[in-house]
């Protein structure tokens, strides 16, 4: 893939997370999620630092589980303007890259400065995610059956074809039970909404939509790559405690309100890159080479006419 000076802040994430999976590799399986964790943020940001690439940090995760984190309004990059907000994702999955299992992914997103909403302070968001078809079709204000009937009826196949990725959380029990009593197909996953959100956009990737509570943070990074894909979505924000209802409240966040896509991330370009730690969704995990790293990443990138599945080699 060859990109233009109009297309190297792609280039500049696509380093990061890269250097964040190959300083996290060798805790991967070792079971300690914080320390492998830490590799990953300390590696992207030093790539971010280092690059010519200026933005502002609007979601860093690791805060809610007092994890290492690119923290909230940190400033990365030599760029001489912030021209960017950013959503980080060093680890999505760090409980399953620290067991070794399938799903772990380190993502990046980017849009212009001033386009990303900053949900940080609410931990969860409830989200419908589906392919193009779904555009003022589908709405999360109806029931499962509805939606996934509506989705059935516009592409043509019959509910029992229909597959929801739904993560497997208690908070979700009411609606897995849902999905399953149409006869749909539930597509069970534990850890990493990033990825299976994604692949709900994408027509013909075999998973049709995605329903439930899972990460806030995510939710905005998820945005980034569906806008890039011209896909659907919508969340509403779903803090669980009432310290949690007190700092979005506080932070001036409406928690009834309906968030479209455009008003999770605005601007005229999203960016979005995810390299798999283990294999996952759309990218392979890491797969050593003597001493080189073989990973694999998917580029996103609304200013390009095509999504990029790539793979690289890195010196371990």
């Amino acid at each position: 893939m060859s990109l233009n000076d109009a297309e190297q802040p792609t280039l500049d994430l696509l380093a990061a997370t890269l250097a964040a999976v190959s300083n996290c590799w060798q805790f991967v399986g070792e079971g300690d999620k914080n320390v492998l964790d830490k590799a990953a943020v300390d590696a992207m940001r030093y790539s971010l630092n280092e690059s010519d690439f200026g933005g502002v940090v609007v979601i860093g995760e690791g805060e809610k589980d007092e994890a290492p984190m690119l923290f909230n309004g940190e400033r990365l990059g030599k760029g001489a303007f912030e021209e960017w907000d950013i959503a980080v994702d060093p680890v999505d999955g760090t409980k399953l890259a620290a067991l070794g299992v399938p799903g772990a992914v380190s993502v990046i997103a980017a849009s212009p400065r001033g386009t990303m909403l900053d949900c940080h302070d609410v931990y969860y968001m409830k989200k419908i995610v589906a392919g193009p078809a779904a555009i003022g079709l589908l709405d999360i204000d109806y029931t499962t059956e509805q939606n996934i009937t509506l989705l059935a009826r516009a592409t043509g196949r019959e509910v029992s074809d229909i597959s929801v990725a739904v993560i497997n959380k208690p908070r979700n029990a009411q609606i897995i039970k849902e999905v399953e009593a149409t006869g749909a197909t539930w597509v069970k996953f534990e850890e990493g909404d990033i990825a299976n959100a994604i692949v709900a956009a994408m027509p013909g990737s075999g998973v049709d939509m995605l329903l439930g509570v899972g990460g806030a943070p995510e939710g905005v990074v998820t945005a980034c790559a569906i806008r890039a894909l011209r896909g659907f979505m919508q969340g509403v924000l779903a803090p669980q405690t009432p310290d949690e209802i007190e700092r979005a409240m506080m932070a001036g966040l409406e928690l009834s309100k309906k968030y479209e896509l455009t008003d999770l991330v605005g601007g005229d370009r999203q960016i979005f890159v995810m390299t798999g730690i283990t294999d996952a969704p759309m990218v392979a995990g890491v797969k050593m080479d003597g001493e080189k790293q073989l990973m694999q990443s998917l580029i996103i990138d609304s200013a390009l006419p095509h999504v990029s599945q790539i793979e690289l080699s890195v010196e371990g």
